[in-house]
């Protein structure tokens, strides 16, 4: 991405290489041992550290690692696999094995055609044979210069003969390449010796595999590319073949000297093997920076390099390597790959791989097109404001044609500095249009933050129409991701500010795709100038959906702004993207068309028609691509590509037959039937030759998974896949290595690009044709894609994959694919390959719920996918309704609680599993399948042994929305006038302008009803709704009826909206109706009639009625009517004879609001107006309604806004604007009021699901309140995005409509659960808990005590005072629980919950317990502290003197306490005061004190000079310890000390937490996120638990969770934080457990519960099995109370 200045580079780092490739250089029948041990011990260990630490993949490169030496690659091969690794490792790219045995010097392949008649000609003189040489080499004119080539007959062969004809042929073919070299050998010899080749050129044809391939990689390239990349082991071994081996070089010798050999100057294999070691190696140490290692083993004379001496040193060889990889892979790649970002900007990433991409493809760019310089023009010429369109044929170069205009636009534009932004869609790793125009609006964004703006008037914000030139000045509000639309801001002359503005990388998920149309819009309008123009490239959008492309195309601005140039290239064959770009840019008559044709002005925009390339320039690209790989054709040859070329010239053509011809030789037999006559003719004939030459199993695998990859794949996943035995033919002979692979690569290198896709380099096709070519040839069945999709699940899925060694019988079992590579416990890696890849096969292979299950609900998917930065990405997959939807609502709530967490995890997303527990819990009653959710997370953080995690957490005060829905940008300056909506949940919302806008939830957009009649577009009125029903009533006066479940038919209602006597006035207003199967009941406002309509038949029926009709009701079996009328009047008609049953007239002749028919009683209740109720007896058919009751309103007067009832609870609301009112309907009684707040008026009530709550709207209020029937308290405040126009509820959610028309969802049963939680009624003051921490004791103030119990996560008991309790006491032992209230002290039975005792006497303050739970100690401030027994209250002694902060000595001997600055000691035996606090130095007054549970006889004192003390009861001495600095000060309240004595807490100030470490003797001031609020040390001392407000601290943030409060423990060994949690609420107290349980009282009345894993001290986590709370989940909430248990009457002890 170009950046300021001239020039195009990345701004953001895209990765060389994401693998490690390793080449094995060794000889093979001396290494195999020693390679058979690294591939077994030392590299799945290395591979495995590569992933974890470094996110890079290691691939071992071996040409030998066949066991068949007929498959090993030759010479050239070789060579090219020691440059492809060279050039594509991340790290070390050579490992050497050089061993004792040379080896034997291979065949050349090719010899020039000088060089080989040199040496026939010297064999001849000399008098040797040379016939053998001449069938061994044929003469190739096609090679530049001329050479002789080694036939294929002489050439290894992968497919011998089996059996015994297969070993007798090797050992023929073996003799007859050794005769081969020995005759070679001897030529060149003889032409060394007549000085006509030099001793170095001789040396070619002695060197062994290892020599040649070691020199090669070590002296071709650049030093750069060798430097600290290679390691070397020479392993000399002396005696190495021992008396045997000594005999048979005797043998040997002799021959050569009898056969004369010894004469010439063929160097032996010592010889060679010592230069290599001795000289060559030696000499680049120093000049290429390699590693090498000698190491010399000396053998028995007698038994020589013996098996077991091989492996010994195989063993040595493998920890050596180990360690030599690990340090040369993390030198070279530790640094750039440890320094990114925790937070990855995943669209900046993106968009430099398109960048990347942008220039891989103009490479490609070989034919100088005459169109480049109508792009030139286009691009250079000003006042354009239209796009151009370059269109043509496929294969005619489009892509790479605007690639290379990409990169040649800042040449042109040299006066300027333009942003050039490409982007090549068909290669997105996603082509929604909501994705593609985000990262279109972020780049634009993000590439002009990066300069400076150029001076302007204009307004530059999102909606020009509400700009204000009163805003502040600042960045752009397009650039700031948590913007109101609406919200406007400047850009001032001169405003130095906006080029520092930093640029964000948090990007919104929760944006329609208006807004996105829209933003874009403003973003190309204000952004782009004259110095600063941009130049916006799209490619590939014709090979998108058309809907995709339509929305894509209308969010760009007609006409352009003047600095904006827009590029798109069009397939002539694709007619939707040309319509799209005609409609978007219609004729502009004004506009000046310099140089355009007359097709230009007849359209909007110009185009180029990209015609085929010429036949001469392409045979010149095919000239220039063969004499690169030193090839040409002859001229008998020649003839035939030229005819090829005249019927196809495409560049991709050309480079096809490229790949053809450089196979053929001169002595080819080809005809014009050897070349293929076009574009796919040619690449399924290449396929067909690589099936020849690598076999069709592996080349039909290769092909098809690239093709049906999603992004494309790395090297090393696909060598995996096709290395697995799952999906190999059962007739496939062998199996695949690496080499194999690698070897079709370099054959298909021409064809496949290397492209960076999320930090990895993935294969891609460099022509969508190849993917059509393989899926007809290959993939033509759906069966055949499913299988393929399947296989790359397994492996992607970590599934048991099987790969066989190839030179052994073991199978090993390669690492699993987790969704995140853990480096050390805080830094991690997203496998973004995984997250990439799998949810795609998934889907293909049909296996949608393993996707809904495995991936969209786990918890380990969500971590990776956040960690990888495409958040975005996954909120949309979790939202999208697309495949399995069993678990839907799920999906939303996960979605819901990201997108509100938004913000907060972009910029810590290792936040994500604590976020998601703690917002998820609550509701797990309601999505029991969420539960698994939460179980992955508390595993992972066992598992990786550090994290807070949560027990018990209620939910916030607010219900987070399942769906939201913004208001349509096209609608949004209108509002709401009318909405309605089914039973099954379709909302329609008609806007005051006349639109209706239709919601049919799900996961599905606003979408706008649009009818016409006679060619006019109807506007709408209002909307009705009934069971499955809507009744739309247009400004044309007709009604249309709509079945939502028959979406696509609408119907006419024929019926007429006046009445006889008032024909000729303007028509009534339906105000509502009523479904009975097929019929509509309806009725009018101020009409006296009821129509009825049959939609069946389409006739129309109608009641009279005496006067207007307000509401109506149909029975259940839909055979009569019940009409409430203006009068006070209910009249019954039978629907079927249309005749009138009966009439009820209530008395109070008040206008009818609501009937409710109570059929099993067979009666009706009927609310007025005023909010009066009747009830009317209609039992007997025969006789006339009877009047059974009748309840007035006694209160204050007013209409009933509305009414809801629910039949399953018993339950009648009735709202109106002072009051809600509850009614019993089994008896018709009142059940309670609910007043509106002073100033504020109710405008709608509704009920909940289970009728528990009810939900309420009031007047100009943000919010939906949710009061708690059972209690009467507001319980609830639901957050709206706008003003709320009305509440609907359907079968499963309450959906508030806004204003604006916006939409808010929530789950009816999250409301619930939210709503009925159990916690106290006041905030909790005091929290105990027991011994196990599986119980724990609440008080808020108030005369109840709860018991909880954790395996329930309920409270059980709640023990019931007589007066608000002020204190208590559990005893160590959690037998008894001591309670103080009024005074009096209670003492309870905690496992049963009887009051055993109630004293009264003494004027009690607080209340003690002994470490032995025996004894209870009494304080009192004016009267006498007692000493008595538990749990009768029998008296022990008497203390007289009121000691304050009073604390029992760990061994229960003392009371300790303060008198007026003194610490005093009484006796509990005696009650006498026995011991004083005295410091010798001076006696100063003493302001804190802790006792020390482990050590028993000493007290921690802090004085008003801020010095620590120790003070021994026993022998009455005091230390002093400390003296804290003089700017340092304590707070006495938070004087907190460890039970060992080891930390003390001092002071919570600072936003720190201040800790004085006295067995070190120092002080540490913890930092904390802003004000600390509650901090407490935990019972074992080793952890502070602090809570704080980060909203204390300067943030450019104000979202939801980093303004919330947050609970923090740090270990206080290391001060390393363990883990933190938000919290939903204020914390009132804060203590933690023994079990490192942390327990936190809130000031709503609810309890928390923390639990704390942390490996290094050794410690379990504190943990609850929600299994024990299966049965509770069955029961009411109500139902759910803790079970009261009753003090005593009165005190049974009175002390006197």
């Amino acid at each position: 991405m170009p950046s300021q200045g001239k020039g195009r580079h990345p701004t953001h780092p895209c990765c060389g290489s994401s693998c490690v490739k390793l080449y094995v250089c060794s000889n093979p029948e001396d290494s195999v041992i020693e390679r058979r041990a690294l591939r077994e011990k030392v590299f799945p260990s290395f591979r495995e550290h590569c992933r974890n630490w470094l996110a890079l993949d290691v691939r071992l490169i071996d040409p030998f690692e066949s066991g068949d030496p007929n498959c090993w690659p030759d010479a050239n091969t070789r060579q090219q696999l020691i440059e492809e690794c060279r050039q594509n490792s991340a790290g070390p790219f050579l490992l050497a094995l050089v061993g004792h045995q040379y080896g034997a010097a291979a065949l050349p392949t090719q010899v020039e055609a000088s060089e080989y008649q040199l040496l026939l000609q010297q064999s001849q003189h000399a008098g040797i044979c040379t016939r053998q040489l001449e069938r061994a080499y044929r003469r190739d004119e096609n090679v530049v210069p001329p050479s002789y080539r080694l036939m294929s007959s002489v050439k290894s062969s992968c497919s011998p003969p089996q059996g015994e004809e297969k070993e007798d042929k090797e050992n023929s073919m073996m003799r007859h390449q050794e005769d081969l070299r020995m005759v070679l050998q001897t030529a060149v010899s003889l032409c060394v010796q007549n000085r006509l080749m030099t001793a170095e050129r001789a040396q070619m044809f002695y060197r062994s595999a290892l020599d040649a391939d070691l020199r090669f990689a070590l002296e071709s390239g650049s030093v750069k590319d060798i430097l600290n990349r290679c390691v070397i082991y020479v392993h000399k071994v002396v005696n190495a073949d021992g008396e045997r081996g000594k005999a048979q070089r005797n043998s040997e010798l002799q021959q050569e000297l009898k056969a004369g050999i010894s004469e010439q100057t063929v160097p032996t294999t010592s010889e060679l093997l010592s230069q290599l070691c001795d000289s060559f190696l030696p000499a680049l140490l120093t000049s290429r920076q390699i590693l090498l290692y000698t190491t010399t083993t000396e053998c028995d004379h007698r038994h020589g390099y013996t098996t077991a001496r091989r492996r010994a040193y195989a063993d040595s060889l493998c920890q050596q390597v180990f360690s030599d990889l690990m340090a040369l892979t993390d030198s070279s790649s530790l640094p750039q790959l440890r320094g990114k970002a925790q937070v990855i900007d995943a669209p900046s990433r993106e968009w430099a791989e398109q960048e990347q991409l942008c220039s891989i493809l103009a490479q490609f760019y070989s034919i100088t097109q005459p169109e480049e310089e109508k792009i030139r023009d286009y691009v250079k010429q000003e006042y354009q404001q239209r796009p151009l369109v370059l269109t043509g044929g496929p294969c005619t170069g489009k892509t790479v044609l605007v690639a290379h205009c990409a990169e040649q636009i800042n040449a042109w534009l040299a006066d300027c500095d333009p942003v050039v932004i490409s982007c090549f869609c068909s290669f997105s790793v996603n082509t929604s249009p909501k994705y593609l125009l985000s990262r279109l609006c972020h780049q634009i964004a993000f590439r002009y933050d990066q300069r400076p703006l150029p001076k302007t008037d204009s307004c530059f914000c999102s909606d020009l129409d509400e700009c204000s030139c009163n805003t502040n000045c600042g960045s752009a509000s397009v650039l700031e991701p948590h913007n109101d639309c609406c919200r406007a801001e400047r850009v001032c002359d001169g405003d130095s500010n906006f080029s520092n503005t930093p640029h964000s990388s948090t990007i919104e998920v929760d944006v329609s795709l208006s807004e996105l149309e829209e933003r874009l819009a403003s973003l190309l309008t204000h952004l782009p100038s004259t110095k600063h123009p941009l130049v916006l490239i799209l490619d590939g959008l014709d090979q998108l959906d058309n809907n995709v492309v339509a929305q894509i195309i209308s969010g760009l601005p007609s006409p352009l702004p003047d600095a904006v140039k827009l590029v798109v290239t069009v397939s002539s064959s694709r007619a939707g993207l040309l319509q799209a770009i005609k409609l978007r840019y219609p004729r502009q008559g004004s506009l000046p068309r310099p140089g355009s044709d007359d097709r230009e002005e007849e359209t909007g925009y110009a185009c180029i028609q990209l015609q085929s390339g010429d036949r001469k320039q392409c045979a010149k690209l095919l000239e220039s691509l063969l004499r690169d790989s030193g090839r040409k054709v002859t001229s008998g040859q020649q003839a035939l590509v030229n005819r090829a070329l005249t019927s196809c010239c495409l560049p991709l053509y050309a480079r096809l037959l490229n790949a053809h011809t450089s196979l053929w030789h001169s002595d080819s037999d080809v005809t014009e039937s050897s070349l293929p006559d076009c574009v796919h003719s040619s690449i399924s004939a290449l396929l067909d030759h690589l099936e020849q030459k690598h076999g069709s199993s592996l080349v039909a695998r290769t092909v098809s998974y690239v093709s049906l990859s999603r992004t494309g794949l790395c090297e090393s996943e696909l060598v995996d896949l096709l290395s697995s035995a799952r999906g190999v033919p059962a007739e496939c002979e062998g199996t695949v290595s690496q080499v194999d692979v690698e070897w079709l690569l370099m054959d298909l290198k021409d064809f496949l690009v290397k492209r960076p896709v999320a930090d990895s380099r993935v294969l891609s096709w460099v022509s969508r044709h190849f993917k059509l070519v393989v899926t007809k040839k290959y993939l033509g069945t759906h069966e055949a894609r499913r299988k393929i999709h399947s296989e790359m699940v397994d492996y992607l899925s970590g599934g048991r994959v099987v790969f066989v060694n190839h030179t052994s019988e073991t199978e090993n079992e390669p690492d699993g694919q987790p969704f995140v590579f853990p480096a050390t416990e805080d830094v991690c890696w997203a496998n973004t390959r995984k997250i990439l890849e799998l949810p795609h096969h998934l889907q293909q292979s049909g296996r949608l719920e393993d996707m809904e299950r495995g991936l969209l609900m786990s918890s380990v998917f969500h971590r990776a996918m956040v960690q990888a930065g495409m958040l975005s990405d996954l909120v949309a997959m979790l939202e999208a309704d697309e495949g399995s939807t069993k678990f839907l609502r799920e999906r939303w709530l996960l979605a819901s609680t990201l997108k509100s967490s938004a913000c907060f995890l972009q910029t810590s997303p290792l936040q994500l599993p604590t976020v998601m527990e703690t917002s998820i819990l609550p509701y797990l009653d309601v999505f029991p399948a969420l539960e698994g959710y939460v179980r992955d997370i508390r595993q992972d953080r066992r598992k990786k042994g550090k994290g807070v995690g949560s027990l018990l957490c209620s939910s916030s005060s607010s219900v987070p929305p399942i769906w939201y829905l913004g208001p349509n940008l096209k609608s949004r300056k209108n509002s709401v006038v009318e909405t309605a909506c089914t039973e099954c949940g379709v909302v329609v919302e008609i806007m005051d302008e006349g639109s209706a806008w239709i919601w049919r939830g799900s996961a599905c957009d606003l979408v706008e009803l649009s009818l016409s009649k006679e060619q006019q577009e109807l506007r709408f009125a209002g909307v009705k709704g009934s069971g499955r029903f809507l009744l739309l009533s247009t400004r044309c006066n007709e009604l249309l009826a709509w079945d939502v479940a028959d979406p696509e038919r609408l119907i006419e209602v024929k019926q007429s909206l006046k009445t006889e006597s008032v024909a000729g006035q303007t028509a009534s207003t339906i105000e509502g109706f009523v479904s009975c199967q097929e019929k509509l009941c309806m009725w009018w406002k101020k009409e006296s009639f009821v129509s009825v309509f049959d939609i069946s038949s389409s006739t129309a029926t109608r009641f009279q009625c005496q006067s207007s009709v307000m509401c109506l009701i149909a029975s259940s079996n839909s055979l009569s009517i019940y009409c409430g009328q203006e009068d006070g009047t209910v009249s019954i008609f039978d629907l079927i004879t249309s005749s009138l049953l009966g009439t009820c007239v209530n008395s109070t002749h008040s206008a009818v609001m609501r009937v409710i028919l109570c059929e099993e009683e067979q009666g009706i209740a009927c609310v007025d107006k005023g909010g009066s109720i009747a009830l009317w007896d209609i039992a007997d058919k025969q006789q006339p309604p009877r009047l059974v009751k009748e309840n007035s309103n006694q209160g204050k007067t007013s209409s009933v806004l509305n009414t809801d009832y629910s039949e399953a609870v018993s339950t009648l609301l009735v709202c109106q604007s002072h009051q809600v009112t509850l009614w019993d309907t089994c008896n018709w009684e009142m059940w309670d009021q609910f007043l509106a707040s002073q100033g504020k008026a109710f405008t709608q009530a509704v009920l909940s699901l289970d009728g528990h709550l009810f939900l309420a709207l009031l007047d100009h209020f943000l919010l939906v309140l949710v009061w708690r029937v059972s209690t009467g308290e507001c319980v609830l405040s639901l957050e709206t995005n706008a003003q709320p126009f009305t509440l609907l509820k359907t079968a499963l959610d309450i959906v508030c409509v806004s204003q604006d028309g916006g939409l808010t969802v929530w789950d009816s049963e999250m409301i619930n659960a939210a709503g009925t939680a159990t916690k106290m009624k006041r905030g909790v003051k005091a929290v105990v808990v027991e011994q196990t921490g599986k119980c724990f004791y609440t008080a808020d103030g108030s005369e109840n005590v709860w018991r909880w119990s954790l395996d329930v996560g309920l409270p059980r008991f709640t023990f019931l005072h007589d007066g608000p309790v002020e204190k208590m006491q559990l005893s160590p032992n959690s037998s008894h629980l001591l309670s103080l209230s009024a005074g009096e002290i209670y003492i309870w039975q905690t496992k049963t919950g009887e009051n055993i005792a109630r004293i009264r006497g003494g004027g009690t303050a607080d209340v003690l317990i002994t470490p032995n739970s025996k004894f209870g100690v009494s304080i009192s401030k004016r009267g006498l502290s007692r000493v008595w027994k538990l749990p009768h209250g029998g008296i022990v002694c008497s203390i007289h003197q009121y000691l304050s902060d009073a604390q029992v000595s760990a061994e229960g001997t003392f009371l300790v306490g303060l008198r007026y600055g003194d610490l005093l000691a009484a006796s509990l035996w005696s009650g006498s005061i026995s011991k004083r606090f005295s410091c010798m130095e001076n006696s100063e007054r003493v302001v804190a004190f802790r006792t020390l549970w482990d050590h028993p006889d000493f007290v921690v004192v802090l004085t008003a000079s801020e010095a620590v003390y120790t003070w021994k009861l026993s022998e009455e001495t005091v230390c002093q310890h400390f003296q804290l600095p003089f700017m340092f000060h304590c707070q006495p309240q938070d004087f907190h000390m460890s039970p060992d004595g080891s930390y003390a807490l001092l002071s919570t100030d600072n936003n720190s937490v201040n800790i004085l470490d006295l067995s070190r003797v120092r002080l540490c001031s913890l930092k904390a996120e802003g004000p600390v609020i509650k901090a407490c040390l935990d019972k074992t001392g080793c952890y502070v638990v602090y809570v704080c407000n980060p909203s204390g601290r300067e943030r450019s943030c104000a979202c939801d969770l980093h303004s919330k409060l947050v609970l923090t423990v740090i270990r206080l060994s290391d001060r390393e934080r363990v883990g933190s949690v938000h919290l939903h609420k204020t914390p009132l107290v804060l203590t933690v457990s023994e079990q490192q349980g942390v327990f936190v009282g809130f000031d709503d009345g609810s309890v928390g519960v923390f639990s704390v894993a942390d490996a290094a001290v050794n410690e379990e986590e504190f943990v609850w099995d929600r299994e024990n709370l299966k049965g509770e989940l069955i029961k009411c909430p109500l139902d759910r109370e803790p079970l009261r248990c009753l003090c005593l009457s009165k005190p049974n002890i009175t002390w006197s």
